[in-house]
């Protein structure tokens, strides 16, 4: 057995044999592994036990794994989840990327991969510094507690918009195409269309609309998008 990470993962699916398939290839990786076979329960152990990561089936008794995502990324948005599905539907694979998950996995599957991409995500959860933060006149973009806040009010943004904005606040005045942001924000399992860049990008501009005429969400036409704001003095 590998070296124990000191690292919880919470493994949810109602297929026994799955979970007992993980449960194995994760604890001889050096895993803690917490079972679960029903949303309602995962969700209480997720409250209770705070694993490092989730391996979460999309079809469960009790809450989906869609609702749990959902929920687990409202009390917990730092925890990477893994969703796994018996579907490769690319409208529910693009849903649960762009509210937050860190992966999607079709069934049937390898499960050393399944353990290559934990590890991944974990590695990459781990390697993002404690605070992540930008502030410009009349906003604040924080990473760490997935918070929007313009003129001093917190503002409801989905977990993308929030990492898209976030990634081109902390990059001012540079151009991104938007398939070098789908790239950064979405991570290269994302298949949908570039043009999702767009659709966050009108969302952005009608919570930020008016708020400084320090900076602005600009379009470079032909080419993508940046966040252009003035040098501070």
């Amino acid at each position: 057995m590998a070296n124990d990470k000191g690292l919880k993962a919470l493994v949810v699916d109602d297929d026994k044999n799955i979970c007992e398939i993980l449960h194995m290839y994760l604890k001889n990786d050096g895993y803690s592994v917490i079972l679960s076979h029903d949303g309602n329960e995962a969700m209480t152990k997720f409250n209770a036990l705070s694993p490092d990561i989730v391996l979460l089936d999309v079809m469960l008794p009790g809450k989906s794994g869609i609702e749990l995502l959902l929920s687990m990324k409202k009390k917990n948005p730092s925890v990477p989840i893994i969703m796994i599905s018996a579907k490769d539907d690319p409208a529910e694979r693009v849903f649960c990327l762009e509210a937050g998950a860190g992966d999607y996995i079709t069934k049937p599957f390898e499960a050393k991969e399944v353990v290559a991409r934990t590890n991944v995500n974990i590695k990459r959860n781990m390697a993002e510094p404690e605070i992540k933060e930008v502030r410009y006149e009349g906003l604040v973009v924080n990473m760490t507690e997935y918070k929007l806040k313009v003129n001093g009010k917190d503002v409801e943004t989905p977990p993308k918009e929030l990492q898209l904005l976030f990634y081109l606040a902390s990059n001012p005045n540079r151009v991104y195409t938007r398939d070098q942001l789908l790239d950064e924000v979405w991570g290269f399992e994302y298949y949908g269309d570039s043009r999702t860049i767009d659709v966050h990008i009108k969302r952005l501009r009608e919570k930020l609309e008016g708020v400084s005429d320090k900076w602005s969400l600009k379009t470079v036409w032909g080419v993508g998008y940046k966040f252009e704001a003035e040098d501070e003095e």
